[in-house]
């Protein structure tokens, strides 16, 4: 049976059609044809390659770019028919190539296979979405800084296993959030590196006899290195698998980010308002203000997770070199890509316009006896052992819990029955601006290191 009657480009070995559902099954274009702008852009690197190795004359190279280009068009403009029974995006795009120029459409796919073709627009495609992810997290970053230079100087708790700690900034807890987003974008930017290798040229699996040059198409596409072994060019999915990876550790802290939010929100909390446009009600009661997207947000993060998982157990079986397996890469990768980039679009859209309740984070730092280390630390300059400081400040604490008193609510007199060696000078320390104002180092919540991180933080960016 010809290959035309079976509409593949493989037929000519095959007696019988595929079966319908089977085509139905094994084929992708349905997915993978949102990588028609790769394919189309390294198939007209490809054409331009081979004219300049000798393997396609002028005449061919240029009918076969103004081909893909008209093609690309069609998509674009949602005129293009794509068909499920050539499979793919690749196959789709070259038997529309052909209707179009001829014969020589056929030509375009001398020295290359579709193995070492996905392995590219894979990668292309990749390259493109991190840069637009890293961009989201700098805009993230950007808000962040600008909420943490305006409310350096809000207290609020800080929390160890969710109890009132120490006092700390508004800013220093948001810039906590920024410097997660620092990593985030270091572990992007470095796995961007190893994304941007070029398989093509890799073929099936063994190379190409034709005389084809790399260095060519390495350069018009924009790759930083040619992949050395053609077997592991066509059957490597690290760079998937490591995306993921750092795409799920993005995700982990926006999910960390989100929890906070959705506890701030909470009436039991009340530290923050969120806009309306970033919230939903209830259909029952009409009070509700629900914090959605940082709760989806929450929720997505385990899609990402999954997609992690699921390429790991994808490739973890496989024998070199290229196999159907490999077809499975693309749905979890995409998904991933996806929602790293919405949910980094969200949270950049969102932080700016947070509120913070300014007396209400306040007056919860001022409740939970959170300068308890500052008396402690306050003793221990007066030369008395940490250890027995901090026994002498348990009791203190003791006794605020009995006669309902913050440690900077007592009297000289009240404080000094845990220690004669308290004196009038220990309420400059009690006082929750003391407390902030005494960390005042790299790293620290006082206000002015605040300021200082924040100016770091835009200086950071700045040079990005």
């Amino acid at each position: 049976m010809s290959a035309e009657k079976t509409n593949q480009s493989w037929g000519g070995r095959f007696s019988e059609p595929v079966d319908a559902f089977v085509a139905r099954f094994t084929a992708s274009v349905d997915f993978d044809k949102r990588l028609y702008r790769h394919d189309i852009m390294g198939s007209i690197a490809h054409a331009t390659m081979l004219e300049q190795a000798g393997v396609l004359s002028i005449a061919e190279r240029d009918a076969i770019i103004d081909g893909l280009t008209q093609i690309q068009a069609e998509i674009e403009a949602g005129q293009f028919d794509w068909r499920v029974d050539l499979e793919d995006v690749h196959m789709n795009i070259e038997a529309r190539l052909t209707d179009r120029i001829g014969i020589t459409g056929k030509k375009l796919h001398t020295g290359r296979s579709r193995n070492d073709q996905v392995a590219t627009d894979i990668r292309l495609w990749l390259r493109d979405e991190i840069d637009v992810i890293i961009k989201e997290i700098t805009r993230l970053q950007e808000g962040l800084l600008e909420q943490a230079e305006q409310h350096a100087d809000v207290i609020m708790p800080g929390f160890t296993h969710l109890q009132t700690a120490q006092p700390v900034s508004f800013g220093h807890h948001l810039l906590a959030w920024f410097e997660m987003l620092s990593r985030d974008h270091e572990r992007l930017v470095d796995c961007r590196k190893r994304v941007n290798r070029m398989p093509l040229g890799s073929a099936a699996l063994a190379g190409t006899t034709y005389p084809i040059q790399r260095e060519i198409t390495c350069r018009l596409l924009g790759f930083e290195a040619i992949g050395g072994n053609s077997l592991d060019g066509v059957s490597d999915r690290d760079f998937a698998i490591e995306f993921c990876a750092a795409a799920s550790l993005a995700m982990m802290h926006l999910s960390r980010f989100s929890e906070e939010l959705v506890l701030w929100t909470s009436a039991q909390f009340n530290f923050i308002e969120l806009p309306d446009r970033f919230c939903t009600g209830s259909s029952i009661m009409p009070q509700k203000k629900n914090p959605d997207v940082p709760e989806l947000v929450r929720g997505k993060s385990g899609r990402v997770f999954g997609a992690l998982t699921g390429l790991l157990t994808l490739m973890k079986g496989q024998p070199l070199a290229y196999n159907k397996d490999n077809q499975e890469d693309k749905e979890p990768l995409f998904d991933a890509a996806d929602t790293l980039r919405d949910s980094l679009r969200a949270f950049a859209d969102m932080v700016p316009a947070l509120k913070p309740r300014i007396e209400v984070m306040r007056e919860a730092a001022r409740r939970g006896f959170s300068t308890a280390t500052d008396l402690a630390d306050y003793l221990v300059r007066k030369g008395l052992p940490f250890r027995d400081c901090h026994e002498i400040v348990g009791h203190a604490v003791k006794y605020g819990v009995s006669t309902g008193k913050d440690l900077a609510e007592m009297s000289l007199d009240e404080l000094r029955q845990f220690s004669d060696q308290i004196g009038d000078d220990v309420f400059a320390v009690l006082t929750l601006e003391g407390s902030v104002n005494a960390r005042d180092h790299i790293g620290g919540t006082a206000p002015a290191q605040v300021r200082a991180a924040v100016a770091r933080g835009k200086a950071l960016l700045a040079a990005r």
